[in-house]
């Protein structure tokens, strides 16, 4: 037994020196956090839980140009939510939350496995959100990633561009209500360039999925196969504020009825004050809806969102987000105080939304009523 101790410690001591020696570089870093929560809509709310996510990093140089790395992390929560004594709900999932294995050099990177992508110019009001559900006033930022190979090549101009492919993603993401056919490829690419004072961008998706009919007779419920290609165009330019405008149109087309178009756009502006270290605002308007014909008349709705950030020293940040819906005249406001340090984070927020949020940067993001929540943050 004491020989084979020895053997094992060499083995890994070998491991570690070959490792130094080809330049390995492992990091295992992970966020543990826990929140309390309490909120009224028809009843009292309260809400507790716990969550960590590990992450693992391990790159291998293959030579001066080009290097390998893969990420591996995991998203665990226990949570615990009751409106009573008498009624307490519990729940407890650990599920992968990234996944990827990255090749890269000064200006290409081709990245495959669970991962985030995003993009757009909007912050608030977001119709390039496509694959994530990130909340605004979420302080942890978290959202699930998509399975899929993503490639990128950055020219010296600052054009870059961007050639995707997701399969195995049966969930629904981003704005989307019924998740994708799972193991039919959904391609996908965007091209963003540099202009004067600024940058405009072009994207493209398609994907099948199976949409439930919109005639539903007694009985079991049947869906059907159809299609969606989306095409969305962005810009940010900086002309004393920073301007920026994004768009997209779809199109839904199946065997059994009509084609379906849907559009959303955004305009916003963003501007930093010089009060105090700096008073930031940021105003975004959002037109959404869908119709018979790509520009006709159809269900059109109108949100508009503001936020504003106030640093208070180097520590501290004050934040504020109102969304209104102006079709159903829904109001959903924000407060948020962070405290952030080397490794901890804290985070005060009091919020009040309709019984159904609707204009909150994702669908079903955010708690219906009004209540607080309290957020403690800490990373190693």
């Amino acid at each position: 037994m004491k020989a084979r101790g020895h053997s094992a410690r060499g083995v890994l001591l070998v491991a570690v020196l070959a490792g130094a020696a080809v330049g390995l570089e492992f990091n295992f870093n992970g966020r543990a956090s826990g929140w309390l929560g309490v909120s009224r809509d028809t009843s009292f709310l309260g809400q507790a839980g716990l969550r960590y996510l590990p992450e693992v990093w391990l790159s291998v140089p293959v030579c001066r140009q080009i290097a390998v790395d893969a990420e591996a992390a995991a998203n665990g929560f226990v949570s615990a939510s009751a409106r009573s004594v008498d009624s307490t709900d519990f729940d407890a999932r650990l599920k992968p939350y990234r996944a990827t294995v990255r090749v890269s050099s000064s200006q290409f990177e081709a990245r495959v496995g669970l991962q985030k992508i995003n993009f757009g110019s909007a912050m608030l009001l977001r119709p390039l959100m496509w694959f994530d559900r990130v909340d605004p006033r979420d302080p942890l930022a978290l959202t699930d990633g998509v399975y899929g190979l993503l490639a990128r090549y950055y020219f010296q101009n600052n054009t870059n561009v961007w050639a995707w492919g997701l399969l195995g993603n049966s969930s629904p993401k981003g704005w989307e209500v019924s998740g994708s056919e799972r193991w039919i490829p959904e391609p996908g690419a965007r091209v963003q360039v540099s202009v004067p004072v600024g940058e405009v961008a072009a994207t493209y998706h398609h994907r099948a999925f199976r949409s439930e009919l919109a005639y539903m007779p007694p009985g079991p419920r049947e869906t059907l196969s159809a299609t969606e290609n989306r095409v969305g165009i962005d810009g940010k330019w900086d002309v004393g504020v920073g301007l920026l405008v994004e768009a997209v149109l779809s199109r839904q087309a199946s065997d059994l009825g009509p084609d379906v178009w849907q559009r959303m756009a955004t305009v916003g502006l963003d501007y930093t004050l010089g009060i105090g270290s700096g008073l930031g605002v940021t105003a975004e308007h959002m037109l959404a809806g869908g119709a018979a014909a790509p520009f006709g008349r159809g269900t059109d709705a109108q949100f508009s969102a503001l936020a504003v950030s106030f640093p208070l020293g180097l520590l501290d940040n004050l934040r504020a987000i109102v969304y209104f819906d102006w079709t159903n005249r829904g109001l959903s406001s924000f407060l948020g105080w962070q405290r952030t340090t080397d490794n901890w984070m804290f985070s005060l927020s009091a919020f009040a939304s309709p019984s159904r949020p609707a204009a909150t940067g994702r669908p079903g993001a955010g708690a219906a009523g009004k209540g607080l929540r309290f957020d403690v943050v800490f990373n190693h």
